[in-house]
């Protein structure tokens, strides 16, 4: 007996994809004429599939103009949703087409902080000694909600197995400690005192941001360890500034806007370089969450994740020696 398959309700209510392929080229180039050259198609063919397409939907996607078109509010919407559609698709297909190629891929999830000032910083040296892999990186504020779809072979956050068929390896402490430009130190010494730092603007890590990236420390947190009391909410008496980016963050300090907390693998490069440097001599290591490089279980044996995790666990040691916070192999 043959099994009744009920119909996919997704797939049939689908328009043609040809005629969406005619729509997103007539749409990119806003002529029918032009899309048709690029489809190598008559110019009849796009626009009976166009008029298909809005029968279908029983919309209008163009507003017509001799031989010009102007997308409608509608098609507007459309347009984005299948312009993005299509490229995933052709992405898909290209990973799959050069999966038996030489060249290998990595891709490589963690915050847009992560990203911008330690991977941006590092990855040179791993490219230049790695030719042959390539490296794909992912940014999130938000690692507990990503897309089901989005599956990197690496994340590297503070989240321990944030997926099921992931293996988490525990790296090291937050160092924290206070950071502006030097002309901000040189216009506003009294910072380097704990007085000075309270009465000084803030620059603080919001709670809408630090849930995020599962984060618990701002400047209250902070202040706290040093054994000072303050209150940096929005009833309190200090100059404080908020922001869900820590990018954004360190720019401000850039721009001699402010003092921000550092989380010392995010700025001692730039303290190094001499973009920063660091208030007084107070710091807090906090041990009640660690960082992890999370991979994926079933690419363990892969060669590219094998030389990356040993690139960036050698990485991680080198650093420590001078933080002294905690770095665990495996």
């Amino acid at each position: 007996m043959v099994k009744h398959v009920e119909p996919d309700q997704i797939l049939v209510r689908m328009p043609s994809l040809r005629a969406v392929k005619s729509f997103v080229a007539a749409a990119k180039y806003q002529n029918f004429t032009r899309a048709a050259e690029a489809l190598c198609v008559t110019q009849a063919a796009i626009s009976r599939q166009i008029r298909e397409l809005e029968a279908s939907l029983g919309v209008v996607l163009f507003k017509r103009a001799g031989r010009a078109v102007e997308l409608t509010e509608a098609g507007i919407i459309f347009y984005d949703a299948a312009y993005l559609s299509f490229v995933n698709i052709a992405q898909a297909a290209q990973r799959i087409q050069n999966s038996d190629k030489r060249k290998q891929e990595l891709t490589i999830c963690c915050s847009p902080a992560f990203s911008a000032f330690w991977l941006s910083n590092r990855l040179p040296g791993f490219f230049s000694a790695n030719p042959d892999i390539d490296v794909n990186v992912v940014t999130t504020n938000n690692f507990l909600q990503m897309e089901p779809g989005v599956r990197p072979d690496v994340f590297i956050n503070k989240v321990s197995d944030p997926r099921e068929g992931y293996h988490s390896i525990p790296l090291f402490y937050d160092l924290i400690y206070p950071v502006c430009s030097p002309l901000f130190l040189k216009q506003n010494p009294d910072v380097a005192t704990f007085e000075g730092l309270q009465d000084t603007t803030l620059l603080n890590l919001s709670p809408y941001g630090r849930s995020q990236i599962a984060e618990h420390v701002d400047w209250g947190v902070w202040f706290n360890s040093q054994g000072i009391n303050i209150d940096i909410g929005p009833n309190g008496d200090r100059h404080v500034f908020n922001a869900n980016d820590f990018n954004m963050l360190i720019q401000m300090v850039l721009n001699h806007q402010g003092v921000s907390l550092g989380w010392n693998q995010l700025v001692e490069p730039m303290i190094k370089q001499g973009l920063l440097v660091r208030v007084g001599d107070a710091e807090a290591t906090y041990k009640e969450k660690l960082h992890y490089l999370t991979y994926a279980e079933s690419k363990q044996n892969n060669k590219a994740l094998q030389t990356f995790k040993e690139w960036f666990l050698s990485c991680i040691k080198e650093e420590q020696t001078y933080v002294g916070q905690l770095a665990v192999s495996s």
